[in-house]
C-alpha cells in the first residue's frame, strides 16, 4: 500500500499527462499554444477472488488503497481481516485491482448480485434495491469534535496538500487531520467518492486513533460521503461544501460530527 504523506511536492506521473492547447485572453487576441497537465480518468476495475464485481472512473492512483477503502466502506469486508491481498496492474484499456477476500464475505458479495459501473459523481450505480441505497446508520460511538481552530488550520494547509489539484485543477482531495489541524494522510482522485475511499484505505494501513482526529472533504457531503465515513469508524467530517438533508440525518443518527460550508474564517456545524 501506498505510504505517501501530503505535501510531499509532485503529483504523482500516473495521475495526469500533458496535452497541447491555445490559451485566449482579451488582451492577447493571438492564443499562446502551452502545454497543458491535464488529470487522468481511467475505468479502474476491482476484481474479487476473480470476478470482476464494479467498474469506475478514476485517477489511476494509489489504486490499492482505492480498492482496500471500497471494501470496507461499502461492506464487501468487515475489517482488513478479510482481505489476504491487492495487487493493481495495467490492463488496457484501463487498470485491473485484484482483490482476494475470505469465503465468507465473497459468499456475501455474490449473494448481493452487483455488477455496477461507476462514474465520477455518482455512488449509487447499479444498486438493487431501496435497503442498498440507504443502508442503516452505523453508530460511531463518542464523536471527535474539533476546534474551530483545528478546522480552520486544516482548511488553511489543505490547498498546499493538493499537487494534483494545483496541477491540473480537476481533482477532490481527503485528508486526515489531528486535533491541532495538522494534515497527516491526503489522498485526491478525480471523483469525491474515490478520494475518500482513498483516504479510509491508507487510513485502514495506520494504527490512527479515529476518535483523535476529522477527515476533510474538499467537496459537499453528501449521504455517500456520511456512510462511508460512518463505516470507516471516522467520528468527525468536515466538508468545503453543504451538506444534504440526508446527509445531516445520517451523520445525527450515527452520532457523526458534521460540518459543512468549511471556508476561511467561517464554518457551519450542522450536528453535535
Amino acid at each position: 500500500m501506498s505510504a505517501r504523506q501530503p505535501g510531499e511536492g509532485t503529483a504523482p506521473t500516473a495521475a495526469y499527462r500533458r496535452t497541447a492547447v491555445r490559451r485566449w485572453h482579451p488582451q492577447q487576441p493571438a492564443a499562446a499554444p502551452l502545454s497543458e497537465p491535464l488529470a487522468q480518468e481511467a475505468a479502474v476495475a476491482l476484481v474479487y477472488n476473480g470476478i470482476s464485481h464494479v467498474v469506475m472512473m478514476a485517477s489511476p492512483d494509489a489504486l490499492e488503497d482505492l480498492a482496500l477503502g471500497f471494501s470496507l466502506s461499502e461492506g464487501i469486508v468487515r475489517s482488513t481481516d478479510d482481505i489476504y491481498a491487492v495487487e493493481a496492474h495495467r490492463h488496457p484499456p484501463g487498470h485491473a485491482v485484484n482483490i482476494r477476500i475470505s469465503a465468507a464475505c465473497m459468499a456475501q458479495l455474490k449473494q448481493r448480485r452487483r455488477n455496477l459501473t461507476g462514474r465520477t459523481g455518482c455512488g449509487l450505480c447499479g444498486t438493487e434495491s431501496l435497503e442498498q441505497a440507504v443502508r442503516a446508520p452505523i453508530p460511531v460511538g463518542p464523536a471527535c469534535k474539533p476546534s474551530a481552530a483545528a478546522v480552520q488550520q486544516a482548511l488553511a494547509t489543505l490547498a498546499g496538500a493538493q499537487p494534483l489539484q494545483a496541477l491540473t485543477g480537476a481533482c477532490h482531495g481527503a485528508a486526515w487531520c489531528d486535533m491541532q489541524g495538522k494534515i497527516h494522510l491526503l489522498r485526491e482522485d478525480i471523483g469525491r467518492h474515490n478520494a475518500l475511499d482513498k483516504l479510509i484505505g491508507a487510513l485502514a494501513n495506520t494504527v490512527i486513533d479515529r476518535h483523535q482526529g476529522f477527515a476533510l472533504v474538499s467537496s459537499r457531503a453528501s449521504y455517500e460521503m456520511v456512510q462511508k465515513a460512518t463505516s470507516a469508524g471516522i467520528t468527525a467530517l468536515v466538508a468545503v461544501s453543504a451538506a444534504t438533508a440526508l446527509a445531516v440525518e445520517l451523520a445525527r443518527a450515527s452520532g457523526l460530527h458534521l460540518i459543512g460550508f468549511a471556508r476561511q474564517g467561517r464554518h457551519t456545524i450542522y450536528t453535535n
